[in-house]
């Protein structure tokens, strides 16, 4: 397997899956559990249909209480062809009964390596320990997981134990398999500071390859940290120990994040709102260098090149993961394989990069110490019924069968390198995309979710193109098609059409020239010319009958002319073009217009006037930066066909009023309802999903409206 890695001319895909079991004070949050892997077996097959052909697969000390899961899943691996580098402890801190800083840990610790590999002694990689510098610095540096420690002794003492831990682990694999690999990860990272704190960023720059260097026996009394950790508590015979036998890795694996280079800044006027920490000599901020940090991060080329030449041993990414909108998780995964694979053509080892986090990770925005249930989706997003492959599993399809990957996206560079990076801009101008990069182009400049959708584009560095009727009449094919081959777009966002709802009755050829017309022009063009397609339409094609959410196949029904409108659009869409994608949404709120009901609702009650409400409806309303989001996702992964995208929760126009007065302290007792005879608008129409719940709660949406609105 190792020379045929190393032969190989391309950078192999792995593939990892979040597993984090950490303990804070006597609760244990289990990222398996959350994501439901632990009781999914058919992911198996998913990671399989990527092509990987290695993964970091989890036999957790925590979780391993009896065999039939680690037998099921490691035996379903082994069908598949895919070969598992196994973890047993990933910043985790064993069973209830041991501690990272008891003195059995690791003899504890490698007794159960060693039941492992003694059941499966197939099984030729592991990573025992997962990042033992990191979890020693979250454990027993700052206090955030079990034991909670925040001082150098127990830091020390955590870090010696796991490494040792190592050591004796690997002892205990290899009696049952001798040429069992030793892949050991650590966290790629390094940390700058400014001219007052150089010394702190000197030392955390030595610190940052403890675990390694130990494993390697490099730490003697010339080793620059060999005092520090003595005076914090390590016994000089144990250092020598891991001298004297050395467990250097077969692989080292790097684990590299944006956040992984770190920034200390003692300009604390610069971070009002920014926590404050320090060292006992100087006050500092510690935040991301991407955020701080003027030159920016040194990047994955740069880093993997310093520890080859430290080390000078295999290497691989063993997590890339960005938790952020779909194009950047592109860009960022994108950059690092690239990078990767420069270093290998430059005579580097460096075998691998692993998609971490498949089925995406929960609360890491909090360090996972709390039930913060935000969710990053990853190579699949869970928000489906079924883990449902993102535009990633299209990307890892094609590296691992050794092909180039394009994608009009990638023309772009990432957050990380645009001016809106830092906290304090040193640029005026803010960013532009290169002329030469592909567009989006949006129809409906003068509309709320035109606008929104041409706002949203700006701040996720995609290029865009807004139009409005000036520019191109939607209902007139030759100006469709001319302005199609001018801009060559790869993609078509028709946010444009006719939204007054009861001025339609009166006015139906306009309506339907505007919302059936036009889309169905626009999507057989965009056929011809293979671009792709996202249309919108509304609630309003239901009748109101059902008592529960309305999902994509549930039958049409409209009640009025422009129920009618968008579904005659729907049919004609999706019949000139069956992979358009058409985005059935509702009652828009949002932070930038004022003709919305909720901004509406919440000036005139803050007037201290009557509100009066003609319909009674329980409805989806939809926050307007939630839906964009969600569409350029979409969009991005290449999803066709009919969506419901609504935020989560039903609600009467009254209730929704008083919702989200209460939430701006303002008094809600002046909201009348007068409803108006014959509107012919459905009494229920609530959006559910059968193919994702993609946007949060009605509340959560709200409060982000709030803070917008303020801002």
């Amino acid at each position: 397997m190792s020379m045929e890695l190393h032969t190989r001319p391309y950078v192999e895909v792995w593939a990892g899956i979040e597993c984090t079991v950490n303990r804070v004070g006597e609760r244990y949050f289990d990222q398996l559990e959350r994501s439901g892997h632990a009781g999914r077996i058919s992911d198996l097959e998913r990671l399989a249909s990527l092509g990987v052909g290695t993964v970091r697969y989890p036999v957790l000390w925590e979780r391993t209480t009896h065999w039939s899961w680690a037998d099921e899943r490691l035996g379903r691996l082994r069908a598949l062809g895919i070969r598992p580098i196994v973890g047993l402890l990933h910043h985790g801190s064993g069973p209830p009964t041991t501690s990272l800083a008891e003195p059995d840990f690791a003899s504890q610790f490698a007794t159960f390596a060693g039941s492992v590999a003694a059941r499966y002694p197939w099984i030729d990689a592991y990573t025992p320990i997962n990042e033992p510098l990191t979890t020693a610095r979250f454990s027993g540096l700052y206090g955030h997981w079990y034991p909670h420690g925040c001082n150098g002794q127990t830091f020390v003492r955590i870090l010696l134990n796991q490494c040792r831990a190592t050591v004796l682990a690997m002892r205990a694999i290899r009696l049952h398999n001798p040429a069992a690999q030793l892949l050991q990860t650590e966290d790629l990272g390094r940390v700058c500071a400014t001219a007052t704190l150089g010394y702190q960023a000197d030392f955390e720059n030595l610190r940052r390859w403890l675990s390694l260097d130990l494993l390697c026996g490099r730490v003697n009394s010339e080793h620059p940290l060999w005092h520090y950790l003595l005076q914090e508590g390590a016994e000089q015979g144990e250092l020598e120990e891991f001298c004297l036998s050395p467990c250097p890795p077969d692989i080292l694996g790097f684990n590299y994040y944006i956040t992984s280079e770190r920034f200390l800044d003692d300009r604390l006027q610069r971070y009002p709102t920014v926590r404050r920490g320090g060292n006992g000599r100087h006050t500092y901020v510690d935040i991301e260098a991407v955020r701080g940090c003027e030159r920016g991060i040194a990047g994955p080329m740069a880093l993997m090149q310093e520890a080859s030449e430290r080390y000078k041993l295999p290497l691989a990414f063993t997590e890339v993961h960005l938790g952020c909108t779909r194009e950047e998780q592109l860009r960022w995964f994108v950059e690092v394989y690239r990078a990767a694979q420069t270093l290998r053509n430059r005579g580097i080892d460096l075998r691998a990069v692993t998609a971490w986090s498949v089925f995406g990770t929960f609360g890491w925005q909090t360090l996972a110490t709390t039930d913060d249930q935000h969710y990053e989706s990853g190579v699949f997003d869970l928000r489906a019924p079924e883990p449902r492959p993102t535009i990633l599993a299209q990307l890892i399809r094609t590296l691992t069968a050794g092909q180039p990957f394009e994608h009009p996206v990638l023309a772009v560079p990432g957050w990380w390198q645009r001016p809106e990076r830092l906290y304090i801009r040193t640029e005026s101008t803010s960013y532009k995309p290169p002329s030469h990069a592909p567009k989006v182009l949006i129809i409906g400049a003068t509309g709320t979710l035109g606008t929104a959708f041409a706002r949203i584009c700006e701040e996720r560095g995609l290029a865009y193109c807004l139009v409005g009727r000036s520019e191109m009449d939607i209902a007139d094919g030759a100006a469709i098609h001319a302005l199609l081959a001018q801009l060559k777009p790869w993609a078509v966002i028709n946010a444009a059409g006719y939204v007054q709802v009861a001025m339609a009755q009166d006015a139906p050829e306009r309506c339907f020239r505007e919302n059936t017309t036009g889309p169905a022009l626009l999507a057989a063009a965009c056929a011809e010319y293979a671009i792709a397609l996202v249309t919108f339409s509304s609630d309003l094609v239901f009748d109101g009958q059902k008592s529960s959410p309305y999902v994509e196949s549930d039958p049409v029904g409209p009640l009025n002319i422009y129920g009618q409108s968008k579904a005659a659009a729907e049919r004609l869409v999706l019949a000139a073009f069956p992979e358009a994608l058409v985005v059935r949404t509702s009652a828009f709120f949002g932070p930038w217009d004022t003709a919305n009901f909720v901004t509406r609702a919440l000036n005139t009650l803050a007037d201290h006037q009557t509100i009066i409400i003609a319909e009674e409806a329980l409805v989806s309303p939809t926050y307007v930066p939630d839906l964009v989001h969600a569409c350029l996702d979409l969009l991005i992964d290449g999803e066709q066909g009919i969506w419901h995208l609504a935020n989560q929760g039903a609600v009467s126009w009254t209730a929704l009023a008083r919702q989200a007065a209460k939430l701006a302290n303002i008094a809600t007792n002046q909201v009348r309802v007068e409803v108006s005879p014959g509107s012919l608008r459905p009494p229920y129409r609530v959006l559910g999903s059968e193919r994702g719940l993609l946007l949060p709660s009605l509340e959560q949406a709200l409060s982000h409206y709030l803070r917008a609105r303020v801002c």
